[in-house]
């Protein structure tokens, strides 16, 4: 059986590590403001989470990822953050209504895509596990967006308590990709190819 053929260059670990540092910013943000927990401030918070991490995943892995198809899904993933978080810092004074709305069709959207990736690569790319799970937990993040009650202090909650969770796989899925790329690249280094 021949190797796997990398799916992504050896830099890649940026993307998660960026994703990671955004998700954890959020989160603290989140956690460490007090009784300002309004759907304007979900909106906001979401709005600029959203985009800085849909330019993250869009523009970084344009760079980084090499499979084509599995890059035009993470560029769509990106435009999808991006447009989610315009649309909710546009309308930053729409409501709870719009905040459940976008945050539960983003998550949807992008948790499909990234568990689509996962699923797609998991023979050939050793970021298809990282994929699957964060997949996975934001598409269960859309369904919880959906059956919660309207409460803006708990959907606000529940985004931070993602974000860390998310933040936090990110940040260790970044690190294992960064120690790999570096023992290919000794392994390289000692047999002088």
């Amino acid at each position: 059986m021949a190797p796997a053929v990398p799916q992504k260059s050896d830099r890649y670990w940026v993307v998660p590590v960026v994703r990671a540092i955004a998700a954890l910013i959020v989160a603290a943000v989140i956690t460490f403001t007090r009784d300002t927990h309004t759907s304007q401030f979900g909106l906001v918070t979401f709005g600029l989470y959203a985009v800085v991490e849909g330019l993250a995943v869009g523009l970084l892995s344009l760079r980084t990822v090499t499979d084509a198809p599995t890059r035009t899904v993470f560029v769509v993933q990106g435009v999808i953050g991006v447009l989610a978080g315009a649309l909710a810092l546009a309308l930053s004074t729409s409501g709870l209504g719009l905040y459940l709305f976008v945050v539960s069709v983003w998550a949807a959207l992008t948790g499909f895509l990234e568990l689509y990736s996962g699923l797609r690569n998991r023979a050939k790319d050793a970021a298809a596990r990282d994929w699957l799970v964060v997949g996975a937990i934001t598409a269960i993040l859309a369904v919880v967006f959906l059956l919660i009650p309207s409460d803006a202090v708990l959907a606000i909650g529940l985004f931070g308590a993602w974000a860390v969770i998310v933040g936090v796989f990110q940040a260790i899925g970044g690190a294992s990709l960064r120690t790999a790329a570096r023992g290919r690249a000794a392994e390289q280094a000692g047999s002088g190819s």
